[in-house]
């Protein structure tokens, strides 16, 4: 009677020990005990130690959400194990519903902490800059970058991450030329790194007379924002910094001053600016910061060419290919090239629903080519 939810018990078991392995439990415990003692110093909270504090403190924090889950859901399984095991010995049937609930419970929190479990790469847990920017074909591409920012603005608000507009350029007739977005928020950049590529828009427009199909393109580019800890040096003679005055549609929100800053970054031709901060120092220190995590991101990414090139990798999807595409005409679909998940429910997806887009394509990663990561194949 009992025999089908302990097999499954058991393998929740195994799973949960394995996972533990992959994440280094004994050495993260290990580590919480040396901090834990650091803490207890007689002299650590005093004012000539408060940087040190701040580290010690910081990272027991990130250690703590890092293994307390799976420590928790450990715990679960075994006492739930033990009470099926129990309640088998004794004839007691009457449980046996509630218990295969909680393991069916227990089956999807594994799930959830095994998918995080992949979120390990060096910038995965950082806020994130999302920039989208319209492609060839005017007013559709425009209004089709707009709903791709209305898309990622309501994935964040669902998961109660700050959203907040970096830089837009409104589109000559409707819509967005381009947009930059900064999310806050736990692996901010670790699950948004998926959407990084060129989305396809398939639809009847709305601003043809004649009803006809169209097809819109807009690409979508996502850096972490590691904030002052991107090691990134910049010189200043390597810079050419522009103000202007910042400007919103219709004559909203528009700065009397020119506050807008405007960094071109010689070397490589890269562009950043910044309207939204609320004075001319902000916006150059967050455009700065853009600029940086930019430049950081084609280092990394010229580093694992190199050695993809090396051990016969193929390298990764590179910004600029086509990722995704959204249908809404002669029927409903929206497709992962990459992952191959697709799913009909196109209104929602556009509404924010990309976590099941997610998932597959973090899923994905984790079965597919070895990673390479701070110069080592994995």
């Amino acid at each position: 009677m009992y025999s089908d939810v302990l097999l499954k018990l058991k393998a929740l078991r195994e799973r949960t020990d394995q996972l533990g392995d992959t994440l280094k439990l004994e050495e993260a415990e290990k580590r919480l005990k040396e901090l834990d003692a650091a803490m207890a110093e007689q002299n650590f909270w005093d004012k000539r130690n408060a940087e040190r504090a701040q580290e010690v403190i910081a990272e027991k924090k990130k250690i703590t959400s890092e293994i307390q889950p799976v420590l928790d859901l450990k715990r679960s399984v075994n006492d739930t194990l033990e009470l099926a095991e129990l309640a088998e010995a004794e004839g007691e049937g009457e449980h046996l519903r509630e218990i295969e609930n909680e393991a069916g419970r227990l089956s999807n929190a594994l799930d959830r902490l095994e998918l995080t479990s992949t979120l390990n790469g060096k910038n995965d847990p950082s806020d994130a800059f999302l920039s989208i920017h319209a492609g060839a074909g005017g007013t559709e591409s425009c209004d089709w970058a707009s709903m791709l920012a209305r898309m990622f603005t309501r994935w964040a608000d669902e998961k109660n991450f700050k959203c907040s507009i970096v830089d837009s350029v409104a589109g000559d007739e409707t819509g967005l030329r381009n947009i930059t977005l900064g999310i806050r928020g736990d692996y901010a950049y670790g699950y948004l790194k998926s959407e990084s590529g060129v989305h396809r828009l398939v639809r009847i427009s709305p601003f043809d007379a004649k009803k006809r199909r169209h097809t819109s393109f807009a690409s979508v580019d996502v850096v972490p924002d590691s904030g002052e800890a991107a090691k990134v040096e910049v010189k200043e003679a390597d810079l050419k910094i522009d103000t202007f005055r910042a400007g919103g549609a219709g004559g909203q929100h528009v700065n009397v001053t020119d506050s807008a800053v405007r960094i071109t970054h010689l070397p490589t031709g890269i562009i950043v600016q910044c309207q939204n901060e609320r004075s001319q120092h902000s916006n150059r220190a967050t455009a700065l910061k853009l600029l940086k995590a930019r430049l950081a991101r084609i280092e990394e990414e010229r580093r694992d060419a190199e050695i993809a090139k090396q051990y016969g990798e193929k390298p990764e999807i590179a910004f600029g290919s086509q990722i995704r595409s959204y249908v809404l005409h002669p029927y409903k679909l929206v497709k992962d090239h990459r992952t191959g998940y697709e799913t009909g429910k196109a209104d929602g997806v556009l509404d924010g629903e990309l976590e099941p887009f997610i998932e597959a394509y973090l899923r994905w990663k984790r079965k597919g080519s070895p990673k390479i990561t701070g110069g080592e194949v994995e």
